[in-house]
């Protein structure tokens, strides 16, 4: 099964964010914002642009050299629904989702928050499996150092991802 396309949403979601923007404002977006955890170029901005008011999920005006996009009410119902739409592991997804959620008291914070809560307790308690079968003695561990370091690594990662995802909730 093909991987879904992410950008259309993204942009969806920066128009929506500051209600409208040009395809520039749009690209330096990702150069400054969205940039530290997802990437877009150029080349892919403006044919997607395209093929969302194709779609009828956004509308473009022209003023001057710069066409500005805002979005149509087909467009806020796309992505309303992608927002909803279960995580499934993917952290840029649970990023890019908390990353469109302006206000504080939306109650699909606190779903996000709780679906990615259960998705990294579940990969923190597969992981320990894993140390706990593959790593048995220090032996294990010595003839396999950098899978071990690799392991414990992951493991913590999750273990702070999941302290940080309480102390949100």
């Amino acid at each position: 099964m093909p991987k879904k396309r992410i950008l259309p949403y993204v942009l969806l979601g920066l128009i929506n964010n500051k209600k409208r923007l040009s395809g520039y404002q749009i690209s330096q977006e990702f150069k400054h914002e969205v940039g530290d955890f997802w990437h877009a170029s150029h080349s892919q901005i403006y044919p997607e642009l395209a093929r969302m008011k194709e779609d009828n999920w956004v509308t473009d005006e022209e003023e001057g050299k710069a066409t500005y996009y805002t979005l149509t009410k087909s467009g806020h119902e796309v992505l309303r629904n992608w927002m909803q739409e279960p995580l499934d592991g993917n952290e840029e997804l649970f990023s890019l989702k908390l990353y469109f959620i302006n206000d504080a008291t939306d109650p699909l914070l606190k779903e996000l928050l709780e679906q990615e809560l259960k998705l990294k307790q579940d990969k923190y308690q597969y992981l320990q499996g894993r140390l706990n079968k593959v790593f048995t003695d220090k032996e294990k561990i010595k003839a396999n150092f950098g899978h071990y370091l690799i392991l414990t690594r992951a493991i913590e990662r999750e273990k702070n991802h999941i302290e940080w995802l309480k102390n949100r909730l």
